[in-house]
């Protein structure tokens, strides 16, 4: 039962979560409220190992929960669920861009969805620092990393790397 749980779940997400994997946190956040897989404490540590390790973080989030919660059958039934609706969609998508593509009408649906992920977005950000952002140290951190970002063009995994060493360092 847990596993058909974990599928339909993450199906829902798969299918809603339009975007990528920053949009699937608000529908994660639903999941602490409706059961006990996992906490928002957990969220946040399951975010920072989604972004740390390689792969789609949705994808890398729905192997996390289904695991922690039953195991290898689970990870398998969650990420099963989060995937098919992208695949099942994507055809679909495929055979109708190419024959309605330019339309008036495709093209203002897309419009609308843009602002629609765009919120989703935001909205991660801040579920994320509400609960990445817990003392002044982190909040520093956070604002030195966002400036770094913005002038400094390093890549990405140099400020993943920064940051976990700034974490052992500062016992964060």
């Amino acid at each position: 039962m847990i596993y058909a749980l974990l599928f339909f779940e993450f199906f829902k997400i798969g299918l809603f979560a339009i975007g990528g994997g920053l949009v699937t946190v608000p529908f994660l956040f639903d999941l602490t409220v409706r059961y006990d897989w996992f906490t928002a404490q957990d969220l946040a540590d399951m975010i920072a190992v989604s972004e740390s390790t390689p792969g789609p973080l949705g994808v890398n989030m729905a192997t996390y929960v289904g695991y922690s919660t039953a195991g290898f059958w689970g990870a398998l039934a969650a990420t099963i669920g989060l995937v098919s609706p992208s695949v099942i969609i994507i055809v679909i998508i495929a055979k109708l861009l190419r024959k309605f593509g330019q339309s008036a009408c495709v093209q203002d649906v897309l419009g609308g969805v843009r602002p629609a992920v765009l919120a989703l977005i935001l909205f991660a950000g801040i579920v994320i620092g509400k609960l990445a952002l817990t003392s002044w140290e982190n909040a520093l951190i956070g604002v030195a990393f966002l400036a770094a970002i913005h002038f400094i063009k390093w890549h990405p995994i140099v400020y993943i790397c920064l940051g976990a060493l700034l974490g052992l360092v500062l016992r964060l």
